[in-house]
């Protein structure tokens, strides 16, 4: 068994396709279809049953595709320890971020690190606090950036600066054309009345954004939800085109109000938001990682 096979297996095992996987990995399919079959040959087991055109794990592939990821990820640890000796000139940087701060707080801090240093790849995974908290925790990211706190006792979280979330509507909507913007004119009825375009649960907007809710005495569940979505720039989007209204982070849709396209109310108790870095409390810290910290986050929590 080699560590090339283990890759193939892994990558076809996550894709549950082998003309994919042999994109993915710039193979042939007959290359990841040999591996695939030498490995099962090996020994005697099969890996994936085939369903016509589908594939799928057989109880022996879901063991080893636990094995093989937690093999390949200490073959990456060592290469980023062997690569912290040559001064990070090489290696690789495993992130995960819930969607506000991948989509729009950190590119700018991405290309800030890739100038600084460009022979470390990063792999960015993006999904909800959830998805990221289950990332780190699970060794498929070194550092995780997500909005809601998280609280698991394998991970450990520092606060960083993050955004504001505002209570909007769309320029057409009621609450802004009768001139209701920034003057606090959004009533519990309002909030009740309302038409939501909201964040999934498991969210740290959601999850903000209920909070908020509860605070003002209604529940939530009772809120007529039109859309939920599993991203900020498609509920700006619908914001944009008259579909409810919502809470976001500024960061978001900040150009959209600074040419008055929504508009931004009071009506909730919305503070600022703290973003939080999440680190497994046994694994070590690369050099990589810290650098990514001291200089893509400004030293403001230390590296």
């Amino acid at each position: 068994m080699t560590l090339e096979q283990l890759r193939i297996f892994v990558t076809v095992a996550d894709l549950l396709h082998f003309t994919r996987a042999a994109e993915s990995l710039g193979l042939s399919q007959p290359a990841v279809s040999a591996a695939i079959a030498a490995l099962e040959a090996e020994h005697g087991l099969r890996l994936f049953d085939r369903i016509g055109r589908r594939v799928e794990l057989t109880a022996a592939g879901d063991l080893l595709r636990t094995e093989a990821r937690a093999i390949l990820r200490k073959v990456e640890d060592a290469g980023s320890m062997l690569a912290e000796l040559t001064g990070l000139t090489r290696g690789a940087l495993r992130l995960a971020a819930s969607q506000t701060v991948g989509h729009h707080w950190l590119p700018p801090r991405l290309a800030r690190f890739a100038a600084a240093f460009p022979g470390i790849r990063v792999d960015l995974s993006i999904g909800n606090t959830q998805d990221v908290a289950d990332a780190v925790r699970d060794g498929r990211a070194e550092l995780g950036l997500a909005e809601g706190a998280v609280s698991d006792p394998a991970l450990m979280t520092e606060t960083i600066p993050g955004d504001r979330l505002l209570l909007l509507a769309g320029r057409d909507h009621p609450w802004a054309t009768e001139g209701a913007a920034m003057r606090g004119a959004a009533t519990p009825a309002d909030l009740a009345a309302a038409r939501w375009i909201l964040r999934e649960p498991g969210s740290g907007t959601r999850a903000l954004f209920e909070r908020a809710i509860r605070a003002v005495g209604l529940d939530p569940a009772a809120l007529t939800v039109a859309l939920t979505l599993p991203d900020g720039a498609l509920i700006r989007h619908a914001l944009l085109a008259g579909l409810g209204v919502s809470v976001l982070s500024d960061l978001v849709v900040a150009d959209a109000l600074r040419d008055g396209r929504v508009v931004a109310l009071d009506g909730l108790d919305l503070p600022e938001r703290a973003f939080h870095l999440v680190r497994h409390r046994d694994r070590h810290r690369s050099a990589a990682e810290r650098a990514f910290v001291r200089l893509a986050l400004d030293g403001f929590v230390g590296a």
